[in-house]
């Protein structure tokens, strides 16, 4: 029996408990005194921290169920959060939580967090018949996935689960794109803008034609493209001769990213290449340089995965009219995934997310618990 008001303090509590990324020592130590006094097997903290910089590693909590014949399962939140996210203290009006207004509410992900407390509980008070659950908790999912890159899955005993960590209600994510970070850096020539210009190249000027001639936005029905920082320039007075940009290119199909990735690239060397030198430049020339780093794969479920299958089943017995859809952000599932571990994400109720009109209706976190329940029941 799913208790609203009992979820409701474990949100407010997990949401009042700072936790941006890197600094999630705090939500683990909360993490441990909650779990270990619900009865779990084991709590165990890998090494990532060393790798992601964190004041922890990602959290692997284990309950050997009631039932070992089951098949295990795993849950996976994340404990960071985007900033403003300290010092957050929690609005309730009615059944709508949110913040203050000059902070996040942290319900990306604290929603999942407290949904899975509250799981447990239930499950112990109703002396429910279950198997093995494993549940993970990352680290700086908003900073790049890390923790869920260097999470030492080796230790998880199931084999499939789901990631609680996206907007919305009744909705099951089975699809998300793969994502190549670009860093392009060009290099003009120098020159005093009001004595000599025409023996400089400015950056910005290449970089304006460039992306110009490209195709930003939404590229097709499955690939997206965006150039979202520029930095560069000394002063006003002076013909820029650097300039970087950091982008990125997203698709559901891997040819389809390297040809949009190349497709950028090109566009960048094509206009340096062909870029006039001045003749006071003497051997100087301007160049590009341009990194293209896989941030993370696609991740894709076929509607008779097995993961698939026994969320739909418990859609079924819990009385939710379930969603399954593509997405078009990646999570730490997309990792999971590469693992071999199938992961299909489920929606937790947070909206407006890493804005301060963040907020979570608790039906909704009640709703989430429910199915929760019912993915464990399925035999």
């Amino acid at each position: 029996m799913i208790k609203k008001e009992r979820l409701a303090a474990t949100f407010v509590r997990l949401c009042e408990t700072d936790s941006p990324s890197r600094r999630e020592g705090r939500m683990a130590a909360l993490l441990r005194e909650q779990f270990t006094l619900l009865g779990a097997e084991s709590i165990e903290e890998d090494g990532s921290a060393g790798r992601t910089g964190s004041d922890t590693g990602n959290l692997i909590i284990k309950f050997k169920g009631t039932d070992p014949s089951r098949e295990a399962l795993f849950f996976s939140c994340h404990m960071d959060t985007v900033e403003p996210g300290t010092g957050v203290r929690v609005v309730r009006k009615g059944d709508i939580f949110t913040s203050r207004g000059n902070t996040i509410l942290g319900s990306d992900d604290k929603s999942g967090i407290a949904a899975l407390i509250e799981l447990m509980t239930s499950l112990a008070e109703d002396k429910a018949g279950y198997g093995p659950l494993d549940l993970v908790f990352t680290t700086c999912e908003e900073i790049g996935l890390l923790g869920a890159k260097h999470l030492e899955h080796e230790r998880l005993r199931a084999r499939l689960g789901y990631a609680l960590d996206t907007s919305g209600i009744d909705r099951v994510i089975t699809g998300a794109p793969a994502s190549n970070h670009l860093k392009i850096l060009l290099h003009g020539i120098a020159a005093h803008a009001g004595l000599n210009p025409e023996d400089g190249i400015s950056a910005f000027c290449m970089a304006a034609k460039a992306i110009a001639e490209l195709q930003l936005g939404r590229l097709d029905a499955e690939s997206t493209a965006n150039l979202g920082l520029i930095s560069g320039g000394v002063a006003t007075n002076i013909v820029p001769a650097q300039l970087a940009i950091e982008g990125e290119v997203r698709s559901h199909s891997a040819e389809k990213l390297a040809v949009y990735t190349d497709a950028i690239i090109t566009a960048f060397e094509k206009v340096v290449r062909e870029w006039p030198v001045p003749a006071g430049a003497g051997d100087r020339k301007p160049r590009v340089d341009v990194q293209a780093q896989l941030e993370y794969p696609s991740m894709r479920l076929h509607e008779d995965d097995p993961v698939l299958t026994r969320v739909r089943q418990a859609g079924l017995r819990a009385g939710k009219d379930l969603r399954f859809l593509r997405a078009g952000g990646g999570s730490d599932a997309n990792i999971l995934n590469s693992y071999g571990l199938p992961t299909a994400i489920i929606a937790t109720g947070m909206n407006g997310v890493h804005t301060t009109e963040e907020y979570l209706d608790i039906n909704d976190a009640v709703s989430l618990a429910e199915l929760l329940y019912a993915i464990v029941m399925v035999s």
